[in-house]
């Protein structure tokens, strides 16, 4: 697997192939989107699973604005200062995700350290808004890290999401590299912590592979999110936005994602999502439901 230091690659290979998103169903999910008002993390991210997601009518909304105050080294969402977040977003995504008949609604934010509650309360409130119009759909958020705040953590756990979400992204020795000002210890706290705030909650992370972890590394992580809780991992490979993002130091080959996600299940994860295009939100729905 990744014993050695391979050496950087700039050539996808063949079986990260992807289709570039077109067809009725995409842009009609792209058009109410822009029509709301509305950001997906989708757009912003340069998910390579764009086109399978607009076309099955799913989408993972992205709140309090397409800009973020962290600038990490492998996100391609854009770094610098936002406005106050838009009091009838909260609103515009529950009236999107009923007109988009969603069942299962997966919401997402920039990170916000300029706001007091990182964003918390805004949160909350689309999830309650959701509720309110959408009551049978079912809520995963995948939220930021809070700076560590135990009381944002719980004004979000109180709007009684199903899913809480929050991605280590990485090994605890590339977080310089990969995360600057974001703690590892403080993610995994934020996800052990949930599941002490709200008990019937399913706690989910995910890794990107191919910065230069190891196979010791990448298992002591999964050791340590088990350790807090984590019930749910997604793993897919680190594709390089741009050339001012992180290089890619290694494409790992499906069956390697296969076997990733045989020894996670064997470690004690009740659902895992393993493959080169699979991120955080990447079949969310069948993942809560174990399908």
């Amino acid at each position: 697997m990744m014993n050695e230091k391979p050496k950087i690659h700039t050539r996808k290979p063949p079986w990260l192939t992807r289709r570039l998103p077109s067809g009725p169903a995409y842009e009609k999910v792209r058009a109410s989107l822009s029509e709301s008002r509305l950001h997906t993390v989708c757009q912003e991210a340069h998910c390579p699973n764009l086109w399978e997601c607009f076309s099955s009518k799913t989408a993972t909304f992205l709140i309090m604005g397409p800009r973020c105050t962290r600038n990490c080294g492998f996100c391609a969402v854009e770094q610098g200062p936002s406005g106050p977040p838009d009091p009838e977003e909260p609103a515009r995504v529950a009236k999107a995700a009923d007109d988009m008949g969603l069942g299962y609604v997966v919401i997402t934010s920039v990170t916000r350290d300029d706001l007091s509650d990182g964003g918390a309360g805004h949160f909350a409130n689309t999830i309650e808004e959701i509720r309110r119009r959408a009551p049978h759909s079912r809520v995963e958020v995948l939220v930021p890290d809070f700076q560590g705040s135990p009381a944002a953590l719980k004004r979000v756990l109180a709007a009684r999401p199903h899913v809480l979400n929050h991605n280590l992204e990485t090994v605890p020795r590339l977080y310089p590299l990969v995360r600057p000002e974001a703690v590892y210890a403080r993610s995994l706290e934020l996800l052990r912590r949930a599941r002490e705030y709200a008990r019937g909650i399913s706690t989910k992370s995910g890794l990107m592979v191919g910065l230069g972890e190891s196979v010791e590394e990448l298992r002591q992580t999964l050791e340590d999110l088990l350790g807090v809780g984590c019930n749910i991992l997604t793993l897919g490979q680190y594709l390089q936005p741009s050339k001012d993002h992180l290089p890619v130091e290694r494409f790992m080959p499906p069956e390697e994602f296969d076997s990733w996600r045989e020894i996670a299940l064997e470690m004690g994860f009740s659902e895992v999502a393993s493959g080169p295009f699979v991120r955080s939100s990447y079949h969310a729905k069948e993942l809560y439901l174990g399908k």
